[in-house]
């Protein structure tokens, strides 16, 4: 079985760019990303597929010209699942952009509070510290006082 030597190079591209643009913040990069990086897997999928040959139907060809039909059942799933994660992420950005008026990802009250504490390593004490000790009212910001 041979590659195609620029197949292979189109598909790494695609998975390398798809992996980039995910971790970005913009949800419209990350939906870029997803499709980059669903495209770029369906090319390994086909590339792993092997030659080109007949349509797998028994009794029209010789089972050994025959071509692999579990890569192109596995394609059409992927392509499935890549069109529902489009969807969802399409929705979560419409919707973000409604209620912020861009499609950041921003972070969490908790995930800064989170941040604070290990910076400051106090996630080695987390099991000597009882349930009143853990909480200081000093490191909540106004927002997340009102959550209590």
């Amino acid at each position: 079985m041979t590659a195609s030597l620029s197949l292979i190079i189109v598909a790494a591209a695609l998975v390398g760019c798809g992996i980039y643009l995910i971790l970005e913040r913009s949800l419209s990069r990350v939906l870029v990303g997803v499709l980059m990086l669903g495209n770029g897997v369906n090319v390994l999928f086909l590339l792993s597929s092997g030659p080109a040959g007949r349509a797998p139907i028994v009794g029209r060809a010789d089972p050994a010209d025959m071509s692999d039909p579990l890569p192109q059942a596995l394609v059409l799933t992927a392509i499935v699942i890549a069109l529902g994660t489009t969807a969802f992420v399409l929705a979560m950005a419409y919707r973000s952009w409604q209620l912020t008026g861009h499609d950041d990802v921003q972070d969490d009250v908790e995930d800064r509070a989170i941040r604070r504490r290990a910076l400051s390593d106090e996630s080695s004490e987390g099991y000597e510290l009882s349930g009143d000790e853990g909480t200081d009212e000093q490191e909540i910001p106004e927002e997340g006082r009102s959550r209590r």
